[in-house]
């Protein structure tokens, strides 16, 4: 359904909440973090957004709390999209921002609109004769990959990994691969080959070769841009974790803070020494499952 919010005929509700850039979501701020008494805050957001009252207290402790909760709402609601944000901003009776902001909303969201519209446009090719096989650039990317393309590898699980955390990557293959688990592992630096870009490989891997993702949590972890993308990649994949996608695993006690974005998943922790020895079990048991 085509709203009206922002006197414009765009269809908001069909328009994904990550179209809004930076600058929206800072002026959004503007307006949302400070405790007002007359008009409602970013707690009655969050609260249209359906956080519980834990997690709102919670957020009080970050310092832009709202910036949190659209990042976090945006990677774990199939609704999250501008206009059900424009929605709830109308039911808490904040209708001030949408009219403070309209330009800017308006703006970035012919923005998304009109890149979608370039992706979706085919190239147009002249056909070329020549004895040379086409390779497609997806074809031939691991180490047991097919070339042609008929038969590309697949993967139990792909391993989301800092490089100062490649230690216990190995201990993890000696555990799931090389025991009767026999599980099949897709870790980046052993089994995908160099010359194609990265993040359309990364991509390629975790949404259609492998069932599962394991993410390695560490202080390392929160620092790595690659972390952060494969993450993000793989929730959007699977919002709320409806399919079990996702399984965080903390190997080692951290100083920082766990990532608010994982906070709703079941967490496997190596560093609980009255879990430890179920640990490697429950995590084979997880990535088996279908």
């Amino acid at each position: 359904m085509a709203v009206s919010y922002c006197s414009s005929t765009i269809d908001f509700d069909s328009i994904p909440l990550t179209a809004l850039t930076g600058t929206v979501r800072k002026k959004l701020a503007l307006y949302l973090n400070p405790k007002q008494v007359s008009a409602a805050d970013w707690t009655a957001l969050a609260e249209a957004m359906g956080f519980e009252y834990l997690e709102i207290k919670n957020y009080e402790q970050y310092q832009n709390p709202t910036k949190m909760i659209l990042e976090n709402w945006q990677g774990t609601s199939t609704q999250a999209t501008v206009g059900k944000l424009l929605e709830m901003l109308t039911a808490v009776e904040r209708v001030d921002v949408i009219s403070d902001l309209q330009g800017l909303i308006e703006e970035d969201c012919r923005k998304y609109l009109k890149k979608k519209q370039l992706q979706e446009q085919p190239v147009q090719v002249p056909e070329v004769d020549s004895c040379v096989p086409k390779t497609l650039e997806m074809n031939g990317i691991t180490i047991d990959d097919d070339p042609s393309g008929h038969m590309p590898e697949l993967f139990d699980a792909f391993i989301c990994y800092c490089h100062r955390d490649i230690d216990f990557v190995h201990e993890m293959i000696r555990q799931l691969e090389q025991t009767e688990c026999k599980l099949k592992l897709c870790v980046f630096d052993r089994d995908v080959l160099p010359g194609t870009c990265v993040w359309s490989i990364t991509s390629e891997l975790i949404e259609k070769r492998c069932k599962r993702m394991v993410v390695i949590i560490s202080d390392d972890y929160l620092d790595s841009d690659a972390c952060d993308f494969q993450t993000k990649f793989a929730l959007s994949l699977c919002p709320g974790a409806r399919s079990k996608r996702l399984i965080p695993v903390k190997y080692k006690p951290m100083k920082k803070k766990f990532p608010s974005i994982l906070r709703f998943l079941t967490l496997c922790d190596y560093t609980n020494p009255c879990t430890t020895s179920w640990f490697w079990g429950r995590l084979a048991k997880a990535l088996s499952l279908p």
